[in-house]
């Protein structure tokens, strides 16, 4: 425990997204036995992975502050973003009871995190780069409101549609905030190819889970929430369609990086960061196609989860072979 403690960084619980995002398409796809799978891969996943975290917290105290305090300070929420991306994957599969201890451990943590991160980066004194990393804080907001507006279809009386709606309509403001400030870096000070990290398609992933939110708003009884109808299916039409042209820039900055300025495509954490918003993307693609009656938006959806799922394996295949190659150099002999 103690070397996987040391070993993993924060984004790490990207995995447990991105696995809980594709194991949900799959299975919104008629494909249940991978989807189930996958469901315990992001199950143990989480589990190993917190405590993991839990451990050094415990006795790496330095080290987990510096997450806080470091650049990456916002890929922390991926914590949250984790528990209730997981939460709802298994408020589909019908286990309440544990969907409702990962909400609100979720929201719990989400709480702390939203406010205490931004207000450790202010406080600190040290100027600090927006990266794509930023986009986290956006993702942990709306995995709150997706979970939240799912479990409202539970419980009569439509009291969990407020919370989701707030939280949804605090999500898109963190969107446009945190897109002007990234946008702003990249254009007046660009970064080199080496900097360009996976973690960049989150700004796409973010847009993606905002949709997702919308969708399942829009899924709740005519009357319940508190923003109008209208204005989260339009809302929702809009993001989608960013984030969809989004898709072509990003896929050409890693051509860019990797092809042109020959950055060696290598294994890192932060490839869950791409599979996440390519897995969010095509569930919140069938699921608005649902809510709004387009029925071509929903077959996009569906054909999209394959590539998703091809994505996931990649990725996948790759950190199963880091591991095997860091297991055997901690347990190759050293030289007296």
């Amino acid at each position: 425990m103690g070397l996987l403690a040391q070993r993993f960084r924060t984004e790490a619980f990207a995995f447990v997204m991105a696995t809980g995002i594709v194991s949900k398409a799959l299975d919104k796809g008629g494909t249940r036995v991978a989807s189930a799978a996958l469901l315990v891969v992001a199950g143990a996943g989480f589990v190993t992975l917190a405590l993991a975290y839990g451990w050094r917290l415990l006795h790496r105290r330095t080290r987990s502050a510096d997450d806080l305090m470091g650049q990456g300070g916002f890929a922390v929420l991926t914590i949250a973003a984790a528990s209730n991306v997981l939460a709802s994957r298994i408020l589909a599969a019908g286990h309440i009871g544990v969907a409702v201890a990962l909400l609100v451990f979720g929201a719990a943590v989400w709480a702390v995190l939203s406010y205490g991160v931004p207000l450790r980066l202010i406080v600190s004194g040290e100027r600090h780069q927006a990266d794509g990393s930023w986009f986290v804080w956006v993702v942990g907001t709306q995995s709150v409101a997706v979970a939240t507006a799912m479990l409202a279809r539970l419980f009569p009386g439509g009291a969990l549609a407020v919370p989701a709606s707030v939280c949804w309509a605090i999500g898109l403001v963190q969107y446009l905030l945190i897109a002007a400030i990234v946008l702003t870096r990249l254009l007046a000070r660009p970064p080199a190819a080496e900097e360009l990290r996976p973690h960049y398609w989150i700004f796409m992933g973010a847009a993606a889970i905002s949709v997702l939110a919308g969708a399942q708003l829009l899924n709740l009884p005519p009357g319940v929430g508190v923003v109008p109808r209208e204005f989260i299916a339009g809302v929702s039409l809009m993001l989608w369609a960013f984030c969809s042209w989004l898709i072509p820039l990003l896929v050409a900055l890693g051509v860019w990086r990797h092809v042109r300025r020959r950055v060696p495509l290598r294994w890192e954490w932060g490839l869950w960061s791409m599979v996440f918003p390519i897995g969010m993307y095509g569930v919140a693609t069938r699921e608005l196609g649902r809510s709004t009656g387009m029925s071509w938006m929903t077959a996009l959806g569906g054909g999209e989860v394959w590539l998703a799922a091809a994505v996931w394996l990649i990725v996948f295949s790759a950190m199963i072979r880091a591991s095997f190659h860091l297991l055997s150099e901690n347990r190759a002999p050293r030289m007296p």
